[in-house]
């Protein structure tokens, strides 16, 4: 199956490093250019083929503007595209809206303990979940992808489609870069960035 994954465009809090997780932090200024070109670098590769494709977001705000600038860059109805929850991103619980170094001088043992298995750390909180439980939920999203699809997401489920995919081990997915100003194109399991 083919699948065009986007992350969102850059907040104020992805500028600060501050763990965002499901908050409902808005785009940026940078993050709003970066949802436009992305939505024009889609144009070209989509071409005459885009009523093919599914459009698909997490339901957070971020992602939704993200893929509401990149459907209007691409000439579409902006607002023609579906919401699906198991897409927000992985939840950082207590931690959210903290950055690692505020974290670590209030809790160095938990920091460390994230550091040393990144993948399947829980932080603190009730609603606070591994990228290893993020991926069940993501592995749930694909196993119903019936059609080519573009997905505006979060850098945790693309973490998860490093490791699902096969593509990278879970420590590697764990600390990948995920840009917020490129493509990743998921083709029947082969990634490419664009």
């Amino acid at each position: 199956m083919l699948i065009y994954l986007i992350r969102h465009g850059q907040t104020d809090w992805n500028a600060e490093g501050r763990l965002q997780g499901q908050k409902d932090i808005p785009l940026n200024d940078t993050g709003r250019a970066q949802a436009t070109a992305n939505g024009r670098a889609l144009a070209k590769v989509l071409g005459g083929r885009v009523d093919a494709f599914d459009f698909v977001s997490s339901p957070l705000g971020r992602t939704r503007e993200t893929m509401e600038r990149l459907r209007a860059a691409i000439g579409l109805d902006p607002a023609a595209y579906r919401l699906d929850a198991r897409l927000k991103e992985v939840s950082f619980g207590d931690w959210e809206g903290n950055t690692l170094a505020e974290i670590e001088a209030r809790a160095p043992d938990l920091v460390a303990a994230r550091e040393a298995s990144k993948w399947d750390f829980v932080p603190p909180g009730e609603t606070a979940e591994s990228y290893e439980i993020l991926s069940h939920r993501i592995r749930d999203w694909l196993d119903g992808v019936d059609r080519p699809t573009v997905c505006v997401c979060h850098g945790g489920v693309i973490r998860s489609m490093f490791k699902l995919s096969g593509h990278m081990a879970s420590d590697e997915a764990s600390v990948a870069p995920i840009p917020q100003d490129r493509i990743l194109v998921s083709d029947n399991g082969a990634l490419t960035w664009i």
